[in-house]
């Protein structure tokens, strides 16, 4: 796992976002530097949600942030609808913000606490003088209406008086209110009841199709983002292990760490015993001193001596379905003219 490669990415002409080569690193005090994200790469076509999970640390959120320039990636591409976010700057990239948006995993903590819940999403139409006053106060309408809010309510209220789940609802819809083409949702169920995470969750689809949106899910519940993406992509220690369609991912796992990931999903049946499931062992590596070769070689049981010594590539082993691994579960396909 946790390797690098280009192998699984599609024709720049037939996808809305690309991500090559992105790596973003913090300084830490006198200690060094963390890699949070290195040197991952992936894509999504329009109209298509991907799926992002892993476990906490894995570098998730810090790529949803770095495709916002929320901040700037280290090194690396990020090109939406062929525009290289990563050269803008100041002006240009403040102006290229309303085609890509941001749902945060705090709903309540992303809202002004003092300004009443109508400002909150007719903020951006007034920034960029988006219609008239009557024109944005109509849209600001539809929009809360669609997602449920309703705007009367919403005109004299601020979002303390809102539940988590309505203030993801007000979230969600200031997100599509200057009608982005992306949105990157970082875990926006994760803080939520799971009755309420149904509903948001259904919203998002529903969003999606009236919209005409694609999305970056940012999660770490296998089940929920199965149910939701067109594709899914496993990161470990900022690192992509494997991507491809969830029902072939789900049913037959290429990589042993995400195999670990799925058998930790609980299933709701008293008759299973969960001590019965052979679970991922040892300690997360530190992001500071990662493990050289491939960064999950430490707790991989079918880890050999050159996964010690060689970072695994994206290698193919279905139908745009993709894997770093130097012993995957599934035998690889040979490339085109190789026997």
């Amino acid at each position: 796992m946790a390797g690098s490669g280009t192998a699984h990415l599609r024709p720049e002409e037939d996808v809305l976002l690309r991500v090559e080569n992105l790596v973003v690193e913090f300084k830490v005090g006198r200690r060094g530097v963390v890699s949070a994200v290195s040197n991952i790469s992936f894509d999504v076509a329009e109209g298509e949600t991907l799926g992002l999970v892993g476990e906490s640390g894995c570098g998730k959120s810090t790529t949803g942030k770095a495709i916002m320039q929320l901040p700037a990636p280290t090194r690396g591409s990020v090109r939406l609808d062929g525009t290289e976010l990563t050269e803008l700057s100041g002006e240009a990239l403040r102006r290229a913000r309303p085609g890509f948006q941001m749902i945060f995993q705090d709903p309540i903590s992303s809202l002004n606490p003092r300004r009443v819940v109508s400002d909150i999403v007719a903020e951006p139409l007034n920034v960029w003088r988006i219609g008239s006053a009557d024109e944005r106060r109509q849209k600001v309408e539809d929009v809360l209406g669609t997602v449920g809010i309703d705007p009367a309510a919403a005109a004299s209220r601020k979002p303390f008086e809102f539940s988590g789940g309505q203030c993801q609802r007000i979230s969600i819809a200031r997100a599509v209110i200057t009608d982005p083409r992306l949105i990157i949702c970082d875990e926006p169920v994760s803080a939520l009841d799971v009755s309420v995470q149904a509903q948001i969750l259904n919203l998002l689809e529903d969003m999606k199709e009236r919209y005409r949106l694609t999305l970056v899910f940012v999660a770490h519940d296998l089940a929920v983002v199965k149910n939701v993406s067109d594709r899914v992509a496993v990161m470990y220690l900022g690192k992509m292990c494997e991507i491809g369609p969830p029902d072939a991912m789900y049913a037959q796992p290429a990589h042993p760490y995400t195999a670990a990931l799925l058998a930790a999903i609980p299933v709701p049946d008293p008759a299973v015993d969960p001590g019965a499931t052979q679970h991922l062992g040892g300690e997360l590596p530190s992001p500071l001193d990662p493990p050289s070769g491939c960064r999950f070689r430490t707790r991989c049981p079918r880890a050999h001596e050159v996964c010690a010594q060689v970072e695994p590539q994206m290698q193919r082993v279905g139908d745009d379905h993709y894997v770093a691994c130097h012993a995957p579960l599934v035998t690889p396909v040979a490339a085109p003219g190789v026997r």
